[in-house]
Parts: structure tokens; C-alpha cells; sequence
């Protein structure tokens, strides 16, 4: 398993000061660079700094959210932008840039939004808006498919039991303080966190839904999800906007608003995934 799922995990908690960009690549939504449809569809009331384009910064080396594929982005993230720019009627714009630089490049004014799965916190806050929710991170905990025990946590939170998780991961610390009484095992690789689950020397493994699935897909049939009451722990990502650009928050925390009601969020989750989306905040 590729450690970007350990970078994503620790990434989406922590920004550090920016760094240089790395590389710009660019997408239509609507057409090739030359349509000029797309500009004609756009408004000057969006928001955005150049009416037409939509210009998004983002990190792309985490997939199955956001990645290259034969040196094109591709991914949930790069599905859903596709669509905004398209509900929009504008062309999209991605940047690829180094994560470091993302919020500092979004105050500088280098893109509109950035689109990298980053969880609002009060520092954040104070230097850049957020939309409403778009991408869950549910860590949960897998077990051996044969399985017959209790599934509750207060079942697996004994001295008896073994958990494991990516080693220096935010699923390693939830492991121990879901599971206390636990021996909790962190490794250095994901594969062998499940490995240990695979082949009985662990009870279970802590970690994010999607991650269990991308195994699942070529290992069919040697592990589940445990059937717990709720997820060890649920997070959102949203995307995020120049301060004060309350005209784009607006437009797309009504996109989100739509697409997460009408089932498009559930149905791209599923597709680049490979899961069912955890529940989504209420409020539209």
C-alpha cells in the first residue's frame, strides 16, 4: 500500500508555512482552451478572479481522492471539480502544487479555491473560508472475514486483543484511545497492518474505509469491516477560499448542497472509492 495513504492521513490535520509550486496543469470542463462557450456561460458575479475560469490549487499524489493517471488528474476530487465547472459554466484550471503551498497560494491569490480534503480548524480559520463539506474520512475498524465474535468496542477493548495500525498515523493514536485496554501493534506498512488481521496474529485493524476497500479489490474475501455501532471516528473535508469571498463560498456550498441531495456526491465516492459514502452533514 503506497504511504500516501500515512501523508493523507496526517496531511488533512497539519498545513505547514508554503513552499514553491511544482507544476500547473490544466483542465476544460467545458470544451478545450479554445472554447470560448464556457467564458460565455460565466458571470461576473461568481467570484472567481477570472471570469470564466475556475482555478483550483490542489496536491495531487493522493489517490484514490487525487492523483495522476497517465499525467492527467484524475479522482474523486477531480470528478467533482469537473462538475462545479460545469454547473458553472466555467473552464477548470488545475495547479498542482507542492501541499505546503496550498493555503499560502490561496491568500496570494493564485488560484480561487483549494480542493485537497482540508478539515476547518480555528488556524485555518483565521487566514482562509471554507465551503460545507464535500469528502468524508471515516476510520474504522477491519477484522478477519471469518469473524463470529461480538463486534462492539468494548468486545475488542480487552488485553486479549491485538490492534494494529499505520505506525505514526492519526489511526494509531484513535486506536489507542478507542481500544485503551489493548495491545495496540503500529507498523511501518499498511499492507501489514492488515496482514497481521489476514492471518489471526491480530484481532484488528485501524483505518479509513477507502483504504480497506483498495485492498479488498485484490483481496476479496479475507477481511470486513467490523459491524460497530458508528465509525471509530468521522472527519469532512471541505474545500477552501480566499477570506472574504463570500459570493464563491455561496455558489459552492450550493453545489454541494445539490450534488450531496441529488446522490452525485454518494455515486463518486462509490466510483473512485470503491465504498459507500459515510453519512454527510445534514443541513441542506
Amino acid at each position: 500500500m503506497s504511504t500516501n495513504f500515512l501523508t493523507r492521513s496526517r496531511a488533512r490535520r497539519s498545513l505547514a508555512a508554503g513552499v514553491a509550486v511544482v507544476a500547473a496543469l490544466v483542465m476544460t470542463a467545458c470544451g478545450n482552451s479554445d472554447d470560448k462557450s464556457a467564458s460565455a456561460g460565466a458571470k461576473p458575479d461568481d467570484g472567481l478572479m477570472t471570469p470564466g475560469t475556475l482555478v483550483v490549487g490542489m496536491n495531487l499524489q493522493f489517490k484514490p481522492e487525487m492523483y495522476l493517471d497517465n499525467g492527467q488528474p484524475a479522482g474523486y476530487d477531480v470528478d467533482l471539480l469537473n462538475a462545479l465547472a460545469t454547473s458553472m459554466g466555467v473552464k477548470l484550471q488545475i495547479k498542482n502544487l507542492d501541499f505546503n503551498g496550498l493555503i499560502p497560494g490561496l491568500q496570494s491569490k493564485q488560484f480561487d479555491i483549494v480542493s485537497v480534503g482540508l478539515t476547518p480548524n480555528p488556524d485555518r480559520q483565521k487566514v482562509i473560508d471554507f465551503s460545507r463539506s464535500y469528502v468524508p474520512y471515516a476510520s474504522i475498524l477491519a477484522v478477519n472475514s471469518s469473524y463470529t465474535g461480538a463486534e462492539t468496542v468494548d468486545a475488542f477493548n480487552t488485553s486479549a486483543t491485538t490492534i494494529t495500525a499505520l505506525q505514526g498515523s492519526s489511526d494509531e493514536t484513535l486506536a489507542k484511545t478507542s481500544f485503551p485496554k489493548a495491545k495496540v501493534q503500529g507498523l511501518a506498512d499498511q499492507n501489514a497492518t492488515l496482514l497481521q488481521v489476514r492471518t489471526g496474529r491480530a484481532q484488528g485493524a485501524v483505518l479509513e474505509d477507502y483504504i480497506l476497500a483498495q485492498y479488498l479489490k485484490t483481496n476479496a474475501g479475507t477481511l470486513r469491516e467490523a459491524k460497530l455501532s458508528k465509525p471509530l471516528s468521522l472527519s469532512y473535508g471541505s474545500w477552501g477560499v480566499q477570506k472574504g469571498n463570500t459570493t464563491l463560498t455561496t455558489k459552492l456550498d450550493a453545489f454541494l448542497c445539490k450534488a450531496q441531495t441529488d446522490g452525485t456526491l454518494a455515486t463518486l465516492y462509490q466510483k473512485d472509492f470503491g465504498a459507500t459514502i459515510p453519512t454527510m452533514p445534514a443541513g441542506c
